[in-house]
């Protein structure tokens, strides 16, 4: 039975934060009242955060994560090794391997994984972009870590595919994440130590 509510205003409160992911119904209606519980001034902040995030974050030339400026810090960053790229799906695991500090390369986000069930092909990706880099040169390793999925082993084998005959080393993070799990809900121990665990890609097919 559709919920009813005494206020439109409301109701189009509550409809709008449940578009939000994992937001049911009664999430976004606790959200909506909370909300007004709080003072115009602090919904006037929220709100204008949330506009100068949608309008004014930037994408790293270089690696795609998110920044304020045209370059991120870790990009900037001369104290990392920069011959050592970790390719991960999407911003959220760059934030969870750097939460380890296991970790002192550079990244590439590939904002996605081939998934031909959802419409993602590798023309969709940042898999260009990342050829680029090791053909720049300097680039000595590559190391995929993405999601122990069919669709992130999909997309390490395409990669793979496309850096041979490059003289980059292609490594894969240490199976410590489980098959089926999601980078991001690792904890930073496991996380850490599949990355200083790496394997050499061509020894992961005979896992």
């Amino acid at each position: 039975m559709r919920q009813k509510y005494p206020s439109n205003l409301l109701e189009k409160a509550v409809n709008e934060f449940a578009k939000l992911p994992g937001i049911g119904e009664k999430t976004a209606l606790r959200l909506s009242l909370y909300t007004l519980k709080k003072t115009q001034e602090e919904i006037a902040l929220l709100g204008e955060a949330i506009v100068n995030l949608r309008n004014q974050i930037n994408y790293c030339r270089i690696c795609h994560n998110i920044c304020d400026e045209e370059v991120c810090s870790i990009c900037k960053d001369l104290s990392r090794d920069t011959s050592l790229i970790c390719v991960v799906e999407n911003i959220k695991e760059v934030m969870a391997i750097e939460n380890t500090g296991q970790f002192h390369g550079l990244y590439h986000v590939l904002g996605g994984i081939i998934s031909p069930m959802d419409g993602i092909g590798p023309n969709d990706l940042q898999i260009p972009d990342l050829i680029q880099r090791v053909q720049n040169g300097n680039i000595k390793e590559i190391i995929l870590a993405l999601s122990a999925t069919m669709e992130g082993d999909t997309t390490n084998f395409y990669i793979y595919r496309k850096l041979t005959g490059l003289n980059v080393k292609v490594s894969i993070i240490a199976r410590g994440v489980s098959i089926g799990d999601e980078i991001e809900y690792a904890d930073e121990i496991t996380l850490g130590r599949s990355i200083l665990n790496r394997t050499n890609f061509n020894d992961s097919f005979k896992i």
